[in-house]
């Protein structure tokens, strides 16, 4: 599933995109995308522009001019790709924008019809449920408001990193990279870490978060940015999906351990369980 540097990469590839231009048709081909939801998106969005592109934690808000809003939620396989608009519709193709004075359209695309793209009043969507209850943003959050997060709860480390209302946007990639570079066992409570280590872990957060944005993502299974090139920050994974090779520091075999429901991968010897 794409985590926050895919998701903002995403965003800023919208932005240099699509922003302030018109919708001209739009192309549904999935009932789903309907189901439960506004009826007539055309006469809703048509004629109208783009007006603003924002991230909150893995989720995409595309603003128009009509006073709704976009909501999407990649999953494990969407995809938002901005491609000329002679190119074939492909039968993954569940959306398409095409856009007045532009020789190129926005298709929402998901093999596996995971992922979510629903339509909102724009002054209610940060109401609604699974954006009003998220977290704070690890790249907007205070040091010490991390580490106040992290000391009045009493949980695992690595489920408390997944959870979108704890800290919003990490996932299994940069939760595992961020562990194995602070020495922290993906089982330690998260009020037994000193606040030393916890200032650590913050900045250490903060850095990949930046680097990865900066390499436009990771890509280790399907995820391209709305021009269709893949990221490039999988060359510096140093304990995701590296399960019985070398640690980069000592040697030891890289361990995948399943914790709660979520895999995770660490250094038994480098980020022991105290």
């Amino acid at each position: 599933m794409p985590e926050l540097p895919e998701v903002e990469t995403i965003v800023r590839g919208l932005k240099r995109t699509i922003l302030n231009k018109t919708i001209d048709l739009i192309y549904l081909n999935s009932p789903k995308i309907n189901k439960g939801n506004f009826e007539g998106w055309l006469d809703i969005l048509h004629g109208k522009s783009f007006r603003d592109v924002n991230r909150r934690g893995k989720n995409i808000l595309i603003e128009s001019s009509s006073g709704y809003t976009l909501w999407v939620h990649l999953k494990m396989t969407g995809h938002l790709y901005y491609v000329p608009k002679n190119n074939a519709i492909d039968k993954h193709d569940l959306m398409v924008f095409y856009l007045q004075n532009d020789d190129y359209s926005l298709r929402f695309n998901d093999y596996r019809r995971f992922g979510n793209i629903r339509l909102l009043k724009s002054d209610e969507s940060r109401q609604q449920k699974g954006l009003a209850t998220l977290g704070p943003e690890p790249l907007e959050i205070s040091r010490n408001d991390f580490i106040k997060l992290f000391q009045t709860t009493k949980r695992m480390i690595k489920p408390a990193l997944l959870d979108q209302t704890f800290l919003a946007g990490l996932g299994n990639i940069y939760a595992d990279e961020s562990l194995f570079l602070a020495g922290i066992h993906p089982r330690r409570l998260t009020n037994t870490i000193s606040e030393k280590k916890l200032i650590e872990l913050y900045g250490i957060i903060q850095n990949i978060l930046k680097k990865a944005i900066s390499k436009m993502g990771t890509s280790v299974d399907s995820f391209a940015g709305v021009d269709g090139k893949p990221g490039g920050y999988q060359t510096y994974l140093k304990a995701y999906g590296r399960e019985g090779e070398p640690c980069w520091r000592c040697g030891a075999k890289i361990k995948r351990e399943k914790i709660g429901s979520r895999s995770a991968h660490y250094c038994p010897r480098c980020q022991k369980l105290r």
